[in-house]
Parts: C-alpha cells; structure tokens; sequence
C-alpha cells in the first residue's frame, strides 16, 4: 500500500470509493460500519487535487493504469467548503469554542473530512497512516484541524477518539443531525505517530 497525494489520474478510483460508502449510496451491509456524508462535483474534487493539494490517498499500486484507491481523506482551508451549507454553519460558530484553553479562530484552523477506507483494509492501520499523512499536508499552513461526526457514526466517533486521538470541543446541531467537533493539533502527527 501507497500513502501519497492523489493526483488528477486518481479521481475516479477517490469517486468510486466515496459512491461506494456515502450515505446515500452505501449498501445496507455497508452502513453499520460507518458513512461519508459529503458529496463533492467533479469540479470541486479536481480544485480539491489540483489547487489545494488536500487529497491524500492510500493505494493499491497497479503494474498498468491507475492505482487502486482504497482510503482517501480530505482537507482544506474554510475558503474551499464555504458554498457548503454545513460547512457554512461551522464557520459561523468556530469563535463559540475553546481548544485548548484558547478560543478557536477560523484563520487558525481547516476543515478536515471526509475520510473514507475501504473495509478490506480496515483494522490494518490504514486509517491512522492516511490521517497522520493528511495532518501532516497542513502542518506548515495551520496550528489546528477541525473535523465533525455525526453523532449516530459510532464507528467514526471511535476511530477519531482513539485512532486519531482527535478531542471533543463541543457539540452543534445542524439540518436536524447532531455533530461532534473534534479538533487536533496539526503538529501532533510526530508524537502520536509512536502509539500506533
């Protein structure tokens, strides 16, 4: 398996995964283990890859045509998710929270998420390696990441609890779902990395 960050050439394979578990399209034995709820247009996803460097993928090396893509994770600053409604709605209550003693500041912090592994691969690893690389992406441009998880995402809620060692800040309602924010020092990759 390859860590890396996706290029244009890796669309579909980070496509094709994202239809295979969205919440929209996940199959019904799919769906207890965990959902991605974010759609992306193919325009959004090629300035995602292209201008903003904030897909990392994990790969299956392919001797002809593109890699497998068997884990993505996205991220980028506040600018990019703004025309999303949900997206919208955190930027406005960001400076309600504290992390870390200090209160949140929109210019110090991006959005990080979703993160999608396929479940051939889940319990290797594989999460925490495509996380810390992503973190690692945004280390010189942000002291903080930020996510949300559905509260109803048990297996998301664990993984970013104990796998990502990402903390609660608080709780915020939106559209009729319930959402964590979790958030994460982007200079924690190093340290952490010695307890996976």
């Amino acid at each position: 398996m390859l860590v890396r960050l996706a290029g244009i050439e890796d669309m579909e394979g980070v496509k094709a995964l994202l239809r295979k578990y969205h919440r929209d399209t996940i199959s019904d034995e799919d769906r207890p283990d965990g959902f991605v709820t974010t759609a992306i247009t193919d325009e959004q996803l090629k300035e995602l890859i292209e201008k903003e460097h904030g897909v990392t993928i994990i790969a299956e090396p392919a001797e002809e045509g593109p890699d497998k893509v068997l884990g993505f994770c996205f991220a980028a600053p506040w600018e990019f998710w703004e025309t999303w409604p949900l997206f919208r709605h955190m930027i406005d209550i960001i400076p309600d929270y504290e992390f870390e003693g200090r209160k949140l500041v929109v210019s110090d912090t991006y959005q990080y998420g979703p993160m999608c592994v396929d479940r051939t691969i889940r319990g290797t690893g594989a999460f925490e390696e495509l996380f810390f690389a992503s973190l690692d992406q945004f280390r010189d441009r942000f002291p903080i990441m930020l996510t949300f998880v559905n509260q109803i995402n048990k297996r998301s809620e664990n993984a970013h609890n104990n796998k990502a060692h990402m903390e609660t800040i608080g709780t915020f309602d939106f559209g009729g779902n319930r959402y964590f924010l979790m958030g994460i020092r982007t200079d924690a990759a190093d340290k952490l990395r010695g307890t996976i």
